[in-house]
């Protein structure tokens, strides 16, 4: 199944949602009734206050007989312009951070899956020394991705554990470094603080390496992971989301709000269990999905 195919399986629940009231606008131009229907929907399905509202502004005063196609012209100025393969350059860090439950380690297996298909030499760390189950997995996806790792179910320091993974990453000349996190709150100020002394270390011990944080958020928790962000992005600078479990919720719209608040983009979706489930964020791609242009 081709990428673009595979979004739009994924966004179904969030467009039958959009679909319908948009459709019946097609036939009933400007009818009131359905145009608040709509705009409940894009609400609903968290495209966004802002957005919502130059949405339904403008099909008011449009007497267009393509409504759909107007809407799409909209939304694609309301993400950055990501229509190709997210650039992760070579000798990178990559930092997967997040809340518990959104899927870091998964993602982590999936990330580098990805990556390495790009020709990507992958180094993965498990440096999530909070949960042991959790180097267990990642130490169980590099054995079936045949890839190196570097992991330490005992200890209690994250930042010892990412030194050594980087150190052998080095000398096995890897061009991308995947380090799995603890889930943590932003309220957890000592677990915030232990995030930047692990960019302090990359910093200070490898310069070689460029450094990238993403941010996994859980699509279907809704505004409660926009909230989320906010609260990240004011302690740690996050260069881009991954959006998890796209596939199971309606609640498909939050990569708008995420640039119009925060300007922050999506670089991937997950849209399943299996390591092929995770796809680079294309907005062409997302927005037809989303208001049902196959």
């Amino acid at each position: 199944m081709k990428i673009g195919a595979k979004i739009f399986k994924a966004l179904g629940r969030t467009r039958s949602s959009i679909s319908k009231p948009l459709k019946a606008l097609k036939r009933k131009k400007n009818d009131e009734s359905l145009i608040l229907q709509l705009k409940e929907s894009l609400i609903t399905s968290d495209v966004g206050i802002s957005t919502t509202d130059v949405i339904i502004d403008k099909l008011s005063k449009n007497k267009t007989d393509n409504p759909i196609r107007l809407i799409q012209e909209i939304l694609l100025t309301h993400l950055p312009n990501q229509n190709t393969i997210p650039v992760i350059p070579p000798k990178s860090v990559i930092f997967l951070v997040g809340v518990n439950g959104t899927g870091k380690t998964t993602t982590t297996a999936k990330l580098a899956n990805l990556l390495s298909k790009q020709n990507l030499k992958i180094f993965m760390i498990g440096a999530d020394t909070y949960r042991a189950a959790a180097a267990e997995q990642l130490e169980e996806w590099a054995r079936r991705l045949n890839m190196k790792i570097v992991s330490n179910a005992q200890s209690r320091d994250p930042s010892a554990v990412l030194f050594d993974g980087l150190k052998s990453a080095k000398k096995n000349n890897s061009d991308v470094v995947i380090v799995d996190t603890a889930g943590r709150l932003h309220t957890y100020k000592n677990l915030m603080s232990e995030l930047e002394k692990m960019v302090r270390l990359v910093n200070r011990h490898f310069p070689e390496f460029n450094i990238v944080s993403l941010l996994t958020i859980d699509a279907s928790l809704g505004q409660n992971s926009l909230i989320q962000a906010h609260e990240f992005t004011q302690l740690f600078k996050i260069d881009g989301v991954i959006l998890t479990k796209m596939d199971g919720t309606a609640r498909g719209g939050i990569a708008f709000p995420l640039f119009d608040e925060l300007k922050i983009p999506v670089m991937y979706i997950g849209i399943g269990e299996k390591l092929d489930d995770l796809i680079p964020f294309n907005a062409n791609d997302y927005i037809k999905s989303i208001i049902g242009i196959d």
